[in-house]
């Protein structure tokens, strides 16, 4: 029996100062389940700005939230977990840098980020399995009028359309801002990015649990260990 109603993969950074600062920023830290006071601003909402990206913690998505397949269990699918991260390395990127994505802001990697597809791509195909078929309801959520033919094809596939060869690696910092908005925002954000790690290591990945509030929480972190 599923104890969340939904489950996705993530990476999360470790313990410390970059973890830190993402949790205040946001204003919700997965790791602990709780809320997190947020920088003051000068005339602008942060909470406002970031109540969407609130729910769902700071991390980059490498399996998107999806509801368990009958038969499946919580167990099941941190098992299979730990079986995928004893079977990655490690990805080591020159750093992180601050990027507008659609109208809201994230960090990107700095440098190549084939590897990090890489193991995104085995993540959501190992545990496709595990995902239950997405509702109507579902699809329709995710607009699929708005995406492209590919796009829709993996949907159905995956249950999310940026996956495989769509696939970017970002930690979401805003919802979608109007540009000037999103503007002011960047120029008070970027003292607080002193702490992006140089170089940004990869090195586990994450199951997470949606509560019935709708946050995610962290269940397991478990380190990539292939060789």
């Amino acid at each position: 029996m599923a104890s969340y109603r939904r489950y996705a993969v993530y990476y999360t950074p470790p313990p410390g100062e970059f973890a830190d600062f993402g949790a205040s920023w946001l204003g919700w830290d997965a790791a602990t389940g709780r809320e997190v006071a947020q920088p003051d601003l000068d005339g602008l909402d942060l909470a406002a700005m970031t109540a969407r990206a609130r729910r769902y913690g700071f991390h980059a998505t490498l399996k998107a939230p999806f509801r368990l397949a009958d038969g499946c269990d919580e167990g099941a699918l941190l098992s299979m977990a730990e079986a995928v991260a004893s079977a990655l390395r490690p990805v080591t990127l020159p750093g992180l840098q601050l990027t507008p994505i659609g109208g809201f802001l994230a960090l990107t990697p700095a440098g190549e980020g084939q590897a990090l597809s890489a193991v995104a791509d085995k993540v959501v195909q190992a545990l496709e399995p595990f995902r239950a078929p997405m509702t109507e309801a579902e699809i329709a959520r995710r607009r699929p009028d708005r995406l492209s033919e590919r796009q829709r094809a993996l949907l159905h596939r995956f249950g999310y359309p940026y996956v495989l060869e769509e696939f970017r690696f970002h930690m979401t910092l805003s919802d979608a801002l109007e540009p000037e908005t999103q503007a002011r925002l960047t120029t008070q954000l970027v003292p607080h990015l002193a702490v992006l790690p140089v170089p940004f290591v990869l090195d586990a990945i994450s199951v997470m649990g949606e509560g019935a509030d709708g946050r995610m929480r962290l269940i397991r972190r478990t380190a990539l260990s292939g060789e």
